[in-house]
């Protein structure tokens, strides 16, 4: 049996990325931590931009944590540039505080893997914001994830949603895990709009974010995940109550459950792929989304 979520542990509640006023948001560093504290968030990556107009920061949050609230540092590191000569965006969580500053002759590829050998969780940003291509993403071989789902984009451009690329580097044999964020720069009504929760013995910073990089957690609009499991057969799946709970596979592999407050479903994995993956998706009465990571069948 393969589950996710097995060890020690709880889940944790946390925002991946996040801008204050060190780069172009619009609240100050202790007033963004105070915002997720206050609206029952276990933890923040305050994610400002690594540029050198912003002098290169990586917003020391520390200082706001509590006994109830923790932070990761981090930052959205850039370079240039893509097939659309736009400039690289990568966010990196779990970041030191002396992280040296971007080249400028460094490309994004290079900048990724610099980010993950310093110790973080590198995630591939707004994928669909920005117009980047399957070239672009299966070219960031060091990255650990998606932003599946950034709020912000999704607010402001209606292009917060990143499966269709994450989905077609799975079909291509890429192994990479899913995220969803808020982005915020609190300009709009960015945030509180994409989370994770993260399966870890302790809220400590390095348990999380080592938790990240095994895939210990899921991504959520609102429904909750309460426990996943991959037996011979099935894919058994414990759930907040929702109208719709979903396998997806490589394709046009699927099957699906629908219903009332549903709070649970053993999917079939008779039509997926021997050696490929599944995904599972939760949707509640309101068309909020839960998402699993990718689970690998071999």
């Amino acid at each position: 049996m393969l589950d996710p979520f097995a060890g020690p542990g709880r889940f944790f509640k946390g925002n991946l990325h996040t801008h204050s006023t060190r780069s172009d948001g619009a609240r100050a560093p202790a007033a963004v931590c105070a915002l997720y504290r206050d609206a029952g968030y276990d933890f923040l990556a305050l994610t400002d931009h690594f540029l050198a107009k912003y002098d290169f920061p990586i917003t020391d949050t520390r200082p706001f944590r509590t006994s109830g609230f923790t932070t990761i540092l981090g930052a959205e590191t850039h370079t240039g540039a893509t097939e659309l000569g736009e400039m690289w965006h990568l966010l990196a969580v779990g970041l030191p505080q002396d992280f040296a500053p971007t080249p400028p002759d460094q490309s994004g590829p290079e900048l990724a893997a610099r980010c993950a050998a310093a110790g973080a969780f590198v995630a591939i940003a707004h994928p669909a914001w920005y117009g980047l291509t399957m070239a672009d993403a299966d070219s960031i071989a060091a990255a650990h994830a998606v932003e599946v789902y950034n709020h912000t984009s999704a607010v402001k451009t209606d292009r917060g949603d990143g499966w269709w690329m994450l989905d077609a580097l799975l079909a291509r044999g890429r192994r990479l895990l899913a995220c969803a964020t808020d982005d915020a720069h609190f300009r709009y009504a960015d945030w509180c709009g994409g989370w994770v929760m993260v399966k870890a013995p302790s809220p400590e910073p390095d348990a999380l974010v080592a938790a990240l990089k095994a895939g210990r957690y899921y991504s959520t609009q609102g429904p909750d995940i309460h426990a996943l499991a991959v037996n011979r057969d099935e894919v058994v799946v414990e759930c907040s109550p929702a109208s719709t709970i979903t396998l997806l596979g490589r394709g046009s592999a699927e099957a699906a459950v629908f219903g009332d407050g549903l709070r649970g479903a053993r999917l079939p994995l008779a039509r997926m792929k021997p050696g490929g993956h599944v995904r599972v998706v939760v949707i509640d009465e309101r068309g909020k989304r839960a998402w699993s990571n990718p689970l690998w069948l071999d």
